[in-house]
């Protein structure tokens, strides 16, 4: 590259670094024009905002969206996450001043249980200006990517609110990357972390399958057993079965979650280009598939269940038009619950009852009665409102709820709870009955595409229809004996009937359409049996209870040897056993054991990994070494401490163990508040004379976080060592988990980490002279 043409690049960069650093977290595409005539024409032509707010309401749409973080609710250490926030972080900056601006403080949401969601406006500019938001910065990157906090939008957060979650639920998220609503979800399921397998769990979609990959990172930082990624069309997302007191039964889910793909003029904050991109075409063309996504959701809904369908779109077509359909599809089994006092202090408008469409070349449409011919295929009746006034009350779509942005400085959004009463029409006029096709191939029939069944038809022999008293499972006498007569009659035949007007119209959804599988071939997911070899040391050396759950433990391989062990709950298990040939399954489980190449000579070949270990630990009943709040401080700033530094208590229990993987347990004392009131876990080993802890180095630093303990990186200390660090752990952030492409984070990290810096100013240098990352009252300090 010749100089010019550098020059030329590094003014490039200095430019958008700069617009970049004037707006919020996130935030850029400064220069991009932020009007768009028919957006502003449409909208208030729809009167969707109040009168007199218009003009609010599109200032606020061009500011930029403040930076919102979510503390993960369901760890233990999310109280004294908050704690560290409030009393390191906010009341310091509440304080401070930069070129004689006071800088505003991070604001909680009001409407956010426990104060566990927080918004700033705060600038990258500001932020490079102060060492003291320089950490701040570092602190929410560091515990971000170790899973105790994430970044996510205000109003995404409201969904997995509005399901009302409780530990036993079967939940589907059927449009779920990049996962940040899934991971809400994970968290309400483990409510209760002394329970090491809710008996809930979430299965969670996306039709795209390098999207998976992103939404395995997001559910990896849980450390979950209770979570399965698959990849399917979520329109025709396939029907699942699992086995209940011996016997073959449908799966219908207590939550669903249907956050469906929309045009996102609700996230133009954020999304910039949505400005000259946006028109009523993208609505028009997404009604469709979003009607037919959410007719998927609520047939694979319980009776009972809740879904809550949502979108980051403001315009009725994608909102209301769709729930309107539905519940008009549904013929009284579904009902828009009304949610308006689950989140108070949230602030959002009623949903509308009438509304228009417009052509992107601006003609307006009241009535499918106006629609011409020649635009019926781009147009559809279940675009505009019903018809029937009476019919159109009982929906009661003012239940619906949309966020304006200007309200409460958020993102546009719109969310509606639907409550399934009853079975879909479909399922009690069509039943599809094979009593005397074995399981097997009745499996075989359902994948084939020459079945054109109805999308819900039962698929199973009566007996397996469902739960016991659930009447879309027992369809009844009448509705079986119209079916069995029906099911001579080929279906196109009764079709074209239909179409005659020789038989009454039935409510039917599409045929089924023929799975397609995209992306990489997975691994198989093999599950290990209960006398399986693996188990004969592993059960001597960590000494497992008896009701430690061996069949949930499986690997990634047939063949050779099993390099990881991973670990899930008996409820998916169940799924992914009686669903092997239906479901693409990306990712499951938590890894709990690795192969150790040295370790059969010290009497056991897999040693424990930290991610899995608030799964195992409940189970293993030897190698446990209850330390002290001073014991972990040398564990995770040391490298290889010899055991005479541990102190009287641990020390004497390390001289019993022999070598090999280890558990170090902190047990809260509440006698004494100055130190963190929940437990922690480490995995560790226990060497000839030394002891190490196997802790990746962002769990590292939050773990010393909450000991008191500040930790920092300093800039110049990013060399050779953090970033051979990085090449281990950047292998597992947004990977295909293989058996042969997983690296061992553990490892890497308990191998790479040198020794931290402490308040005393103990040493700083790992052996080779690398920098390590610095803690308040080093030598060197911050360079901001």
């Amino acid at each position: 590259m010749g100089k010019r043409s550098r020059q030329r690049q590094q003014q490039h960069q200095n430019r958008d670094r700069d617009t970049r650093d004037n707006a919020s977290w996130g935030a850029g595409y400064a220069d991009i024009v932020k009007e768009n005539k028919l957006f502003e024409h449409y909208y208030m032509e729809l009167g969707l905002v109040p009168e007199g707010e218009f003009e609010q309401f599109m200032e606020a749409m061009r500011e930029p969206l403040p930076a919102t973080i979510r503390i993960t609710g369901y760890k233990s250490h999310a109280k004294e996450i908050l704690h560290c926030l409030k009393e390191k972080y906010f009341k310091d900056i509440q304080e401070l001043e930069i070129d004689g601006q006071k800088i505003e403080a991070p604001q909680a949401l009001c409407w956010y249980p426990d104060d566990q969601a927080w918004h700033t406006n705060m600038s990258r500019k500001i932020i490079r200006k102060s060492p003291l938001l320089e950490k701040f910065h570092q602190f929410l990157v560091s515990e971000t990517e170790s899973g105790n906090i994430s970044r996510q939008e205000a109003v995404s957060m409201i969904p997995p609110l509005l399901l009302k979650i409780e530990s036993h639920h079967k939940i589907l998220d059927m449009c779920a990357a990049p996962g940040s609503k899934t991971a809400q979800l994970i968290e309400m399921l483990h409510a209760d972390m002394d329970v090491p397998f809710p008996e809930g769990f979430v299965i969670a979609n996306d039709v795209d399958n390098k999207r998976c990959y992103l939404l395995v990172h997001q559910a990896k930082r849980l450390n979950s057993p209770c979570i399965m990624v698959v990849n399917h069309d979520a329109s025709c997302i396939p029907r699942l079965q699992i086995e209940s007191d011996g016997k073959k039964d449908i799966l219908f889910y207590d939550r669903i979650l249907c956050d469906v793909p929309c045009s996102g003029d609700g996230t133009m904050r954020k999304n910039i280009d949505v400005w000259k991109k946006w028109t009523t075409s993208n609505s028009l063309h997404l009604h469709g598939l979003q009607l037919r996504i959410s007719v998927r959701g609520v047939e694979q809904l319980a009776v009972g269940g809740r879904m809550v369908y949502s979108t980051c779109s403001l315009n009725p077509i994608e909102d209301e038009a769709v729930i309107a359909a539905l519940l008009e599809k549904g013929e009284g089994a579904l009902e828009l619950a009304d949610c308006s006092a689950d989140l108070p202090g949230l602030k959002w408008m009623p949903g509308v009852t009438s509304w228009k469409l417009m052509t992107k070349d601006g003609q307006w449409f009241s009535d499918w009665s106006e629609v011409p011919s020649s635009r019926h295929t781009q147009i559809r009746p279940t675009m505009f409102p019903p018809k029937d006034q009476e019919k159109l009350a009982d929906m009661h779509l003012e239940r619906c709820m949309r966020i304006l942005p200007h309200h409460q400085n958020t993102g546009g959004f719109f969310v509606a709870v639907l409550v399934k009463k009853a079975p879909m029409p479909w399922n009690k006029r069509n039943p599809r009955l094979r009593k005397d096709v074995p399981s097997s191939s009745a499996a075989q029939t359902e994948a084939s595409p020459a079945a054109s069944t109805p999308a819900d038809a039962p698929r199973l022999p009566e007996s397996v229809e469902g739960e016991e008293g659930d009447p879309e499972r027992k369809v009844g006498e009448e509705a079986e004996e119209e079916a069995s007569k029906g099911a001579s009659l080929p279906q196109e035949t009764s079709a074209k009937q239909e179409a005659c007007g020789l038989v009454p119209p039935v409510s039917r959804p599409p045929p089924m359409k023929k799975m397609r599988l995209f992306g990489y071939k997975e691994d198989p997911f093999v599950f290990l049996t209960g006398d399986d070899p693996v188990f004969t040391s592993i059960q001597s050396f960590y000494d497992l209870s008896p009701d430690f759950p061996k069949l949930n433990v499986l690997t990634r391989t047939h063949e050779g040897k099993k390099r990881h062990l991973y670990m899930v709950s008996k409820e998916l298990r169940n799924v992914l056993q009686n669903n092997s040939e239906r479901l693409k399954v990306i990712n499951t489980g938590v890894k709990v054991w690795s192969r150790n190449s040295d370790g059969e000579e010290f009497g056991c070949a897999f040693r424990l990994a930290q991610e899995g270990i608030y799964t195992l630990q409940p189970y293993i009943r030897s190698r446990i070494i209850k330390v002290s709040v001073e014991d972990i401080k040398v564990l995770l700033t040391q490298e290889n401490p010899f055991l005479s530094k541990l102190e009287e208590d641990a020390h004497t229990q390390a001289k019993k163990l022999n070598m090999g993987s280890i558990v170090l347990k902190y047990i809260p004392n509440p006698s004494n508040p100055a130190e963190p009131q929940c437990s922690i876990q480490l995995c560790g080993w226990r060497g000839k004379t030394s002891i190490r802890a196997f802790v990746p180095r962002n769990e590292r630093y939050h773990y010393l976080r909450m000991l008191g303990v500040e930790v920092f990186r300093d800039k110049q200390g990013q060399g050779q060592k953090q970033r051979d660090g990085d090449k281990e752990e950047g292998k597992d952030e947004v990977e295909k988990v293989t058996e042969e492409e997983e690296e061992d984070v553990v490892a890497a990290a308990g191998n790479q980490e040198g020794e931290l810096d402490l308040e005393n100013g103990s040493e700083n240098t790992s052996e080779n002279g690398s920098t390590q990352p610095k803690t308040e009252g080093s030598s060197q300090g911050t360079n901001s």
